[in-house]
């Protein structure tokens, strides 16, 4: 029989390990995705046909590994470049964008915008549905290259406005079909929100930082108790400024974002190895969750809120948040204290998670502080 203590061992293992390899790949702060966003407008009588158009926000990085676009191979995308390309773009991204029979879409412009994680191309889309023909969607870029790819999509009609989140298992969206409220919306920014908790390896990590001397405690109330403190902490901070700069009451340069958040996390990994801040980690959390509201808060700026049902949408966009954390601590935590042998094998394994999570943030911040 395999001893208990090892099998606890190998499973926080198989939990943290893929988490850090995941994220050393992940060099900005949001995994692959996309942003589609379509308004659809009926004509002036019942027998024209639906006017349809809008835009659809292509990270860069993702095309050129799908088709190329650097040119000269020197690992930076020029306007040249990129606007060489521009009928390769389309015609690599409109066939994996299916419509329903009847509905056609075309791009009639390209441009160039900065999102949080960088540089997207955006595709400037014009189209039309013959009358009585619902408008579908049927999303399937980057499905054979990468799995874990999203498009993040908005079609509004009649003045309301659905939102999913498209790739994998789930890559149809048919404008008006279901319940297309309040609620319907709401859903789906709960989605959003787990989905990039989950995908957010910075966010993870920095969490991670801070709950990884639990398994110092000796034994499971006071470890339980830090680790309440903490979570709530980092919740309640990044609610305040999500919902400030959501609702644009305060904004901050989205690269002084993302290099502080790259820098919280290695101060909070470093802090294990050479602890400055003892026995009151959830002030740091609080602290450094000010800094990660205003992150989550550039993901759903990207997406854009629906002016009908504005607080209910970031409300529910937060909640999805909470969850997806609650889901990642609910996972590591009782592994990792499961997993304690000798206080010399914790330590170890504190430091040297620590260490590692500490250099990978370390990448980060050079990286988006010079880009």
């Amino acid at each position: 029989m395999i001893p208990l203590q090892f099998t606890a061992r190998s499973l926080a293992a198989l939990v943290f390990l893929p988490l850090l390899f995941a994220a050393s790949t992940a060099r900005a702060h949001k995994p692959s995705d996309s942003y589609l966003v379509l308004r659809i407008e009926a004509g002036a009588e019942s027998r024209q046909p639906l006017l349809v158009e809008g835009r659809w926000d292509i990270a860069l990085r993702d095309l050129d590994f799908a088709i190329g676009l650097d040119a000269d191979g020197d690992g930076q995308l020029t306007w040249d470049e990129v606007r060489s390309r521009h009928d390769d773009i389309a015609a690599y991204a409109m066939p994996r964008l299916g419509l329903s029979d009847g509905c056609r879409l075309r791009v009639t412009g390209q441009q160039i915008d900065r999102h949080t994680d960088g540089a997207y191309t955006v595709m400037l889309l014009q189209g039309a549905c013959e009358p009585g023909v619902p408008f579908a969607i049927d999303y399937k870029l980057f499905a054979d290259l990468d799995a874990q790819h999203r498009g993040m999509a908005s079609i509004t009609i009649a003045g309301s406005t659905q939102s999913a989140v498209l790739g994998g298992d789930h890559t149809r969206l048919t404008a008006g079909a279901g319940d297309s409220g309040r609620w319907h919306q709401a859903s789906g920014y709960l989605r959003h929100g787990i989905w990039h908790i989950w995908t957010g390896y910075d966010h993870i990590l920095f969490l991670l930082s801070l709950l990884l001397p639990a398994v110092l405690a000796k034994s499971w109330r006071p470890a339980s108790a830090d680790v309440l403190r903490i979570v709530t902490a980092f919740t309640l901070a990044h609610s305040i400024t999500l919902s400030l700069a959501a609702l644009q009451v305060l904004a901050l340069p989205s690269r002084l974002i993302e290099s502080a958040i790259a820098a919280s996390v290695a101060i909070a990994a470093l802090n294990n190895i050479w602890p400055l801040v003892q026995g009151k980690r959830w002030l740091a959390a609080f602290a450094f969750g000010l800094v990660h509201g205003f992150g989550f808060a550039g993901v759903l700026g990207d997406l854009g809120l629906p002016k009908d049902a504005t607080v209910l949408a970031l409300a529910t966009f937060n909640i999805g948040v909470e969850l997806g954390q609650l889901a990642i601590v609910a996972a590591f935590v009782p592994l990792a204290y499961a997993a304690r042998s000798t206080w010399a094998d914790n330590q170890l394994m504190v430091k040297g998670g620590s260490a590692g999570i500490a250099v990978l943030a370390m990448v980060w911040l050079v990286q988006r502080a010079t880009v």
